[in-house]
């Protein structure tokens, strides 16, 4: 962290010598297993100009973790899409591409 003074919370200076700044950063979760985790495949419309994308809900874990499995299923599918707050986003009606894949890694789609 090179610049946490935007994080800092009514702080300004302190002097002494052991003081740990406090920020209100959310702790990264351990991803577990994939058998332990549930997640919501559906396809979805909406604010999207029409077009249709299939959105997984229900990850839990480190944002890198998220991030290749999004990368792991586009490739899957061969098309574009993305990892947002928690959700990982693909392009097109690919529901049961993508529910076949996360079922042959182990989760629990449901």
């Amino acid at each position: 962290m090179k610049n946490d003074r935007k994080n800092r919370e009514g702080i300004v200076y302190s002097t002494n010598s052991d003081f740990v700044y406090e920020t209100n950063e959310p702790e990264e979760i351990e991803t577990p297993e994939p058998s332990k985790q549930k997640l919501k495949v559906f396809l979805d419309r909406k604010q999207r100009k029409g077009k249709s994308v299939v959105v997984v809900e229900g990850f839990i874990g480190k944002i890198d973790d998220i991030e290749c499995l999004a990368k792991e299923i586009k490739i899957k599918c061969g098309t574009g899409g993305s990892a947002k707050d928690g959700q990982i986003i693909i392009q097109g009606e690919m529901i049961e591409k993508v529910k076949n894949y996360l079922i042959s890694k182990g989760f629990n789609v449901k």
